[in-house]
């Protein structure tokens, strides 16, 4: 299962990796993708930013909020800079509640009082919750399970499976489980790409155009009972993004001559 998405993405990693991965220096694609994934993990989420608001945050910090924006988006925003900091100089971490405490208390370290003003960062939800359409079950019980979680995936980490599938099948099950009062979304998705970099593969990107895709095929882990879905899409979502990447680098290397 999943053999010909493995053989495509393979295919387009190993060009990836070739003209755009190691044509540039490990500082300045790791900022590049800090801008991208910050800026579509936390548009999914109903942050307003765009790439450019982000970039201007990136560079210049909270000492220049782009104009519209609010200051509880931009400190989301920076927050999330944090954590993904923190995961790529921590990819040989443990794989454990640990990583994901700490992933889920510096992504809504300085936002969450302002939304849940009893919850503590970091720490898992003491009441059952609800979110949009979907009602999830006893917090209790669904926490019960988060260590089995981590457990299972850092064993899948040392067998032969493809690295999107266990991202994919990780992320999945995280977010049914939702085990944390805010930043469940975001949370899974950083540890998602901490999956994919641990293994030495490009970040998983989830475009804001690509959120009511995203979130059917979460629907469909509930509604069905399979994770088919989520992966099949976490493969085209990746895949399609390096595919992007190198047409740009084509077409920005072969602009021709400009003659007067």
């Amino acid at each position: 299962m999943f053999q010909k998405e493995i053989d495509r993405y393979e295919r387009v990693r190993a060009n990836y990796e070739e003209r755009i991965v190691r044509k540039m220096s490990n500082k300045d694609y790791l900022d590049w993708h800090e801008v991208l994934f910050s800026c579509h993990s936390c548009a999914i989420e109903g942050n307003s930013f765009t790439l450019d608001d982000t970039r201007v945050l990136q560079e210049k910090g909270l000492g220049m909020i782009p104009v519209g924006r609010s200051l509880l988006e931009c400190t989301e925003i920076a927050d999330h800079f944090r954590a993904f900091r923190y995961i790529t100089h921590h990819i040989d971490a443990p794989f454990d509640e640990a990583l994901l405490k700490k992933n889920n208390r510096l992504v809504t370290e300085n936002t969450l009082a302002y939304r849940v003003p009893d919850a503590v960062p970091g720490e898992y939800t003491t009441c059952d919750m609800a979110a949009g359409d979907t009602i999830f079950g006893d917090h209790e019980k669904l926490i019960s399970r988060v260590p089995g979680l981590m457990k299972s995936t850092a064993e899948a980490l040392t067998r032969e499976i493809h690295p999107v599938i266990v991202a994919a099948r990780f992320h999945g099950f995280f977010e049914y489980l939702h085990p944390f009062r805010d930043g469940n979304g975001r949370t899974g998705r950083l540890l998602s790409n901490w999956i994919m970099m641990h293994c030495g593969h490009p970040l998983i990107i989830i475009d804001i155009k690509d959120r009511a895709a995203y979130i059917d095929s979460l629907r469909k882990i509930r509604s069905e009972g399979t994770d088919e879905y989520l992966i099949s899409f976490f493969f085209a979502a990746i895949t399609s993004r390096m595919e992007s990447e190198l047409k740009q680098k084509s077409k920005n290397t072969n602009l021709g001559a400009f003659l007067f």
